[in-house]
């Protein structure tokens, strides 16, 4: 257990998910005051399943009734459960729980319900409440959060309480991002982003098309060819690939292209390889953004291109550090991990016990973090992949709150079952070669079990 803070502060959690449960473990071991607000009626963020679907199939409209959790019902995990658990909470298989090693999610929000119930957290979430706003101060001393109750549909007044500080984990699956597709304006079809997709069954006979190449992409559209008549993905890195279109293995109506040319009044949607194809619904798998509609820093922090900086290390503004920070805002990870230490680490500056560098030395760090992705020659939304170097910053996070490295079996098995579902993506859930990293995991296990 930390040693007791220097400092107590009251302290403000927006969101109840995986980031927002991590964090509020952390401040409270920390000593610290903990308010979570959650416009949910339970905690599990993402993982909470809805059969419930948007307005707006695409997400676009500003005023349509947002739906937080982006689930498809046939969802299983892409990471072995070994892996993906808290660092001192293993994920490990339950009496009358899903007992596969990719299991589906249902079986993903009773660990987070467990862990929650564990460590007592529901007692300090405010169920059926929306942040409405979060601001400092005039005096600058501290953060006023505004929020209203929202259960049963209805919006309540505002109220307002104030905090020492606020810590953001109001998570990146909502805020569709869309392709940009000439001719599609006057298109005919359907589109919609897969963050309204739930079950295939509205697909039956149809024409499909998937623009992406990430793990929700891949499962849709083998999810969708058990009824449609054909699924065609769009895929940018399929450019690659000597001849196109390509059937996928297995499947008689599964293809795979290069990216769409365009979209035609007739109903056809052009490829850039050549392929035309008449079709019925149009599904972007093309990803989130960040959004943070509540929260007002005077320009301080910005989304620019999908990128929220200014942030030192992805979790602090360092004009507003400490007492503003972001929490689970790192992509192509293994999230609860990485959410921990975050958290851990937040939770230590702010008691005083974790020392920042000086504000200048942070933005120094910033731009040369800028400069790394603009010298691999990734887009500006690439800051927050941590793709090439997720672990290196996991060990840095774990350092910096005196820990040791993350477990060297748990980085073995990401390596192993990211090179499975490259190997073999229709059967990596249920076949694998690590077997010895799962007994690894197991013993090391036991020192919390």
């Amino acid at each position: 257990m930390p040693s007791p803070p220097l400092c107590r502060l009251h302290l403000a959690v927006v969101g109840a998910g995986a980031a927002g449960l991590a964090a509020a473990r952390e401040l409270n071991r920390e000593g610290h005051g903990v308010v979570v607000y959650e416009r949910g009626q339970s905690v599990g963020g993402t993982w909470v399943y809805t059969p419930s679907t948007e307005s707006d199939p695409l997400g676009l409209n500003p005023a349509r009734n947002i739906v937080h959790s982006s689930l498809y019902q046939s969802l299983r995990t892409n990471l072995p459960r070994e892996s993906m658990g808290f660092i001192d909470y293993p994920f490990v298989i339950n009496e009358n729980g899903d007992e596969r090693r990719y299991p589906g999610h249902e079986e993903v929000l009773r660990y987070l319900e467990d862990f929650a119930k564990e460590f007592g957290l529901g007692e300090m979430v405010r169920f059926g409440t929306e942040v409405v706003r979060v601001e400092r101060e005039k005096d600058e001393e501290k953060w006023v959060v505004k929020f209203r109750n929202v259960e049963g549909g209805n919006c309540g007044e505002n109220e307002i309480e104030v905090f020492d500080g606020v810590v953001v984990c109001n998570g990146h699956y909502s805020e569709p991002r869309i392709a940009e597709i000439p001719g599609v304006e006057s298109w005919p079809g359907k589109q919609m982003h897969s963050h309204n997709y739930r079950v295939p069954e509205p697909f039956l006979n149809q024409v499909v098309i998937i623009i992406g190449s990430s793990a929700s992409a891949v499962d849709i559209s083998r999810d969708i060819a058990r009824l449609a008549k054909e699924v065609h993905i769009a895929n940018r890195s399929a450019n690659d690939l000597t001849t196109l279109p390509v059937k996928v293995t297995g499947y008689d109506n599964l293809w795979i292209h290069s990216m769409i040319e365009r979209a035609e009044e007739n109903g056809s949607v052009i490829f850039q390889d050549g392929t035309s194809i008449p079709a019925d619904v149009i599904m972007h798998c093309t990803g989130y953004k960040y959004d943070f509609p509540f929260l007002e820093t005077n320009g301080v922090v910005s989304v620019d291109e999908n990128c929220v900086g200014p942030l030192y290390k992805h979790v602090f503004p360092p004009k507003l550090a400490p007492n503003l920070s972001f929490i689970g805002l790192p992509w192509k990870v293994i999230p609860f991990p990485l959410v921990e230490l975050q958290s851990k680490w937040v939770a230590g500056v702010l008691s005083g016990r974790i020392k920042l560098p000086t504000q200048e030395e942070m933005l120094d760090d910033v731009k040369e973090d800028y400069m790394k992705v603009e010298l691999k020659g990734w887009p500006k939304r690439y800051t927050h992949n941590l793709a090439d170097y997720q672990f290196e910053y996991d060990d840095w996070l774990a350092e910096q709150c005196g820990l040791p490295p993350v477990e060297q079996w748990r980085k073995y098995m990401y390596v192993a079952a990211s090179k499975s579902k490259v190997s073999r993506p229709e059967t990596y859930r249920d076949e694998w070669d690590d077997d010895h990293l799962v007994e690894e995991a197991y013993k090391h296990f036991s020192t919390y079990l």
